[in-house]
């Protein structure tokens, strides 16, 4: 026991501290509890007198006296019950402490039980004339000495074992230790007894003639040094304990014993004899009368005690009552539903609000199993809360799904706690239950449309941003990558201002001030730059929303648009100019057939006259001039008279090739590039011809210092993906014929002006600006397209798409095209100038499975390059404007990325691009346009190679 008791046995198994006052402080056990000045006062007194007494009676020593053997029988049964008492209650502060040292004491008393019984048992006289068991003359003599420095023996041991906290304890059970130390005693003694009966004649006499012998001198002079070091070393091992105290007085008595009964006296039965067996039986005596008396007072202490708990116990029911009532109205009053349960689940407390939530009433939900409210499939989940609970453990806002009466299901949420016992067990579980179902619908149907709304804002193609009251970036869509070129974070943060166009400024700061106003859904045009420099004009709708303070856009590129605008009006214009110029020439050819026809006339009439008939042939030569003018209008206006027929272009490419050389001069080289297995084309000859004759006469003007002529023909597919970028052709196949040059190029910002009638950009008199407008007209008249690509500097290639002619048997080019389309996963960079083609081609990789990284010059490719180190192909345009082209963009990267594979694209030909010098040969090359198989296929040999 402690001083201080706390005990348990509050409202709810809450501890309750009740104060027990120990006016001595001694409530602790005797083994460990330290001595006080009255212990150590009270022992010296005690050896004090037992001394003097021990003086008084040393001089009469071997005074003979009465022999009395019933002394010897009583005052050994005296010493055997005082010993077993003494370690019966030293081995039940040994069962609490477990310590050696008490065990090693405890059985040492043991011990001096047993030996007393036995020497009892051997003295003769008492029970048979010679003693029992066999017992000689020198039984009884060895016997005592065995029992007197046995227990000395013991005592040393505790000394040796103990401290201040009492010692090293036992690892094993206290049951087992104790048996152990029962049976080990006795095993000792019985051990002893058999030596000293049986093996009574090996020993030497201790007692001759009832007198001591010079053996039993030496020995019990060992037996009484045995005692005083036990008493020494209990005096030196400190700090001491009120056991050690008594145990000093004790061996002090001890020694009084040996000295008056083994030493002093002289034989058996005389004055010291006596006195001896009384200090023996006053020693067994000390710690039992300190042990008794100190149990005594444990007693009354524990009456008083006993006695103010159930005062404290009537206090405490009345205040539990007055909770318990508070409590349960606590619990009644509940929104949320309140239930108790046992360990085994069964249902032992039903509030109100578990009755409205659930529907069972309390009568029919308590001793009911709580699977009354478990959905099926859920009942593993009671098993495993009932498992967390009994380990003690708390489960708080854990959220499930229970049933009402009806079947329905609950969603709740809920909070468990044990509940614990007075004595500290846990009894059963407190489960709390709150319905959130509603809440749940609602968070289900919020989080649908927040999904959508994100859903909506992740692939939206339309631009949408949302900016704070002061105009600061807050969400941007993803699709700004593909609008401005910028990712989202590098606009979150920053303000609108700086990304509008400055001359769209105040016109959006208007509109804003507006939306503030209540004008919702405010429509407006503003121009933001791209990330590559160029402006896009975004058509805006914008409103604000005051509870959110936030500006709300949707921004719709109008880039395509304004390009179909600019490619319709362009096509009325040239419609229109078509219109007026072939009825500007069809008139003019009437005019021209009378002025033909008359000047033949004029000219037979003048013929005598050469003055006259100079004139007339000036006047022919003009009117020639003028029906080759009418015939160029005609084409442009694709109403010239054409006599179409299945032609073999690779021959008709020849033949035109033989009429260059003598006009284009010895300084421009005709290179020939023809397909082996070209298709028919169905066309007039001889205005191809005349086309072709154009064409090679302007480039020959863009070479004055000469230069390459390239004639080239294939055989191409234009797909899907290319008509829709060019309105005015129907995807199919077509024979394309090329005519590509070395010379100066045509300026970007005149390339959409070529094809306009009388647009030239050469000297007066050198050219009408007719001959490219004839060839716009006679291929669309005969159903074809053309495309001219041209970059400054570098050259012109002008491809003419003519159809092909039908009625023939599948090409390999054609079973090319049927063959099934293999993608990929790899990352491709596409470096392209013309953003336009660029997102076409960017949607053609990525439609074919490819990861795709764009970039619109070779600056920002290379930054691509070296922020991507997972990218497995440059496809570059080969000419870009720029400090650096196609070809040396491949070069850079191949420097930085050795790995890196390369495909180049161009609207030039290969055989153009080879020829030119650009590439190596061997190099690959994509030319412009290509279909979508051709894409799939170049990509896949690029990537392989």
């Amino acid at each position: 026991m402690l001083p201080r008791e706390c005990l348990t046995g509050g409202v709810n198994g809450g501890p309750q501290e009740v104060n027990v006052l120990a006016p001595n402080d001694r409530s602790a056990f005797l083994s460990t509890l330290p001595a006080a000045r009255s212990d150590r006062t009270a022992a010296l007194a005690i050896v004090g007198v037992s001394s003097i007494l021990f003086a008084l009676a040393v001089p009469f020593a071997r005074v003979p006296l009465a022999r009395i053997p019933a002394f010897v029988a009583s005052y050994q049964s005296a010493l055997a019950v005082s010993d077993i008492v003494t370690a019966v209650l030293l081995l039940s502060q040994f069962a609490v402490l477990r310590t050696r040292a008490l065990l090693m004491l405890s059985t040492g008393y043991l011990f001096t039980a047993a030996a007393a019984i036995a020497h009892a048992l051997t003295f003769p006289e008492l029970f048979a004339p010679t003693g029992l068991l066999g017992a000689g003359p020198q039984t009884t003599a060895w016997l005592y000495m065995i029992w007197h420095g046995g227990f000395p023996l013991f005592v040393l041991a505790y000394a040796g074992l103990k401290d201040a906290g009492g010692g090293v304890k036992i690892r094993g059970t206290v049951r087992r230790a104790i048996l152990c130390s029962i049976l080990g005693s006795a095993v000792a003694v019985i051990a002893f007894v058999w030596i000293v009966t049986a093996k009574h004649d090996l020993l030497p006499d201790l007692l001759r003639n009832g007198h001591f012998t010079p053996t039993q001198i030496g020995v019990i002079s060992f037996v009484w040094s045995l005692s005083a070091a036990a008493l020494v070393t209990l005096w030196f091992r400190r700090p001491h304990s009120v056991i050690d105290v008594w145990l000093m007085v004790v061996m002090s008595a001890w020694l009084f014993d040996i000295a008056l009964s083994g030493i002093l006296n002289g034989a058996r039965f005389d004055l010291g004899f006596y006195a001896g067996r009384v200090y023996g039986l006053l020693a067994a005596s000390f710690v039992l009368a300190v042990l008794l008396m100190e149990n005594v007072r444990l007693q009354a202490q524990t009456i008083d005690l006993l006695g103010m708990l159930r005062r404290q116990s009537a206090s405490e029911r009345d205040r539990f009552g007055e909770r318990e009532r508070l409590f349960s109205a606590v619990v009644e009053s509940s929104n949320d539903a309140i239930i108790t349960k046992a360990l085994d689940g069964t249902i032992t407390a039903w509030n109100r609000a578990a009755e409205r939530l659930f529907g069972f009433s309390a009568a029919e939900a308590v001793g009911q199993p709580i699977d009354i409210i478990m959905p099926e499939g859920r009942r593993e989940e009671t098993e495993e809360i009932l498992a967390r609970t009994r380990n003690g453990e708390v489960i708080e806002q854990h959220e499930t799904v229970r049933v009402n009466k009806s079947g329905q299901p609950l969603d709740v949420v809920l909070s468990l706690f044990p509940l614990w016992s007075s004595d500290g067990k846990i009894i059963g579980a407190s489960k709390i239950a709150r319905d959130i179902t509603e809440r749940k619908r609602t968070q289900a149907a919020l989080n649908r449309e927040v999904e959508e709304r994100q859903r909506i804002f992740e692939t939206s193609q339309d631009l949408i941003l949302v900016t704070d009251g002061y105009g600061n970036f807050v969400q941007v869509s993803p699709s700004v990558r593909d609008i401005l070129g910028f990712r989202p974070e590098d606009m979150i943060g920053h303000n609108a201002t700086e990304f509008i166009h400055p001359d769209d400024l105040e016109r959006t700061r208007e509109e804003m001030r507006a939306a503030r106003r209540g004008l919702t859904k405010r429509s407006f045009e503003a121009r933001y730059p791209h990330r590559d420099g160029h402006d896009v004009t975004l058509n805006w709708m914008g409103t604000w929303s005051e509870p959110v303070k936030r500006h709300f856009f949707i921004g719709r590129d109008l880039t395509e648009k304004q390009a179909a605008e600019a490619q319709f009006r362009q096509a009325q214009k040239m419609d229109a100019v078509g219109q007026l110029t072939g009825g500007v020439a069809h008139d003019f050819n009437n005019v021209l057939t009378v002025i033909t026809g008359t000047i033949g006339i004029l000219s037979e009439a003048v013929a005598d006259r050469p003055d006259l008939a100079a004139i007339t042939r000036l006047i022919d030569d003009a009117a020639e001039r003028g029906a080759q003018l009418t015939r160029h209008l005609l084409a442009f206006a694709r109403k010239q008279p054409l006599q179409p027929r299945e032609v073999d272009p690779n021959a008709l490419v020849v033949e035109a090739a033989k009429l260059l050389h003598p006009t284009l001069g010895e300084q421009i080289t005709i290179t020939p590039q023809l397909t082996e297995d070209a298709w028919p084309a169905l066309v007039d000859p001889s205005q191809l011809t005349t086309a072709i004759l154009n064409l090679a006469l302007n480039a020959r003007d863009a070479m004055p210092d000469g230069g390459t002529l390239v004639l080239e023909t294939r055989n191409v597919f234009l797909d899907e993906g290319y008509a829709s970028m060019n309105p005015d052709i129907i995807a199919g196949n077509y024979v394309m014929i090329a005519v590509s040059d070395t010379g100066t190029g045509i300026p970007a910002e005149l390339i959409e002006r070529v094809f306009d009638p009388f647009f030239t950009t050469k000297e007066v008199g050198k050219g009408t600006g007719l001959g490219l407008s004839m060839v716009f007209g006679f291929v669309k008249q005969t159903g074809g397209h053309v495309k001219i690509y041209s970059e400054e500097g570098h050259g012109t290639s002008v491809k003419i798409y003519l159809p092909r002619s039908t009625g023939v048997q599948e090409t390999a080019l054609e079973a090319m095209r049927n063959v099934p389309i293999e993608g990929g996963d790899e990352k491709i960079l596409i470096v392209e100038d013309d953003a336009l083609v660029r997102q076409y081609v960017v949607t053609q990789i990525r439609s074919l499975g490819y990861n795709a990284l764009e970039a619109a010059n070779a600056a920002e490719a290379l930054t691509l390059i070296d922020g991507n180190a997972d990218i497995d192909l440059l496809f570059t345009d080969v000419i870009m404007p720029g400090a650096m082209n196609g070809r040396q963009l491949a070069d850079e990267a191949a420097r930085r990325r050795p790995a890196l594979k390369t495909l180049f694209t161009s609207g030039y030909t290969e055989n153009a691009i080879v020829h030119h010098g650009r590439l190596d040969s061997g190099v690959l090359l994509l030319a412009k346009p290509y279909r979508k198989s051709e894409l799939a296929r170049m990509l896949r040999t690029a990537l392989a190679s």
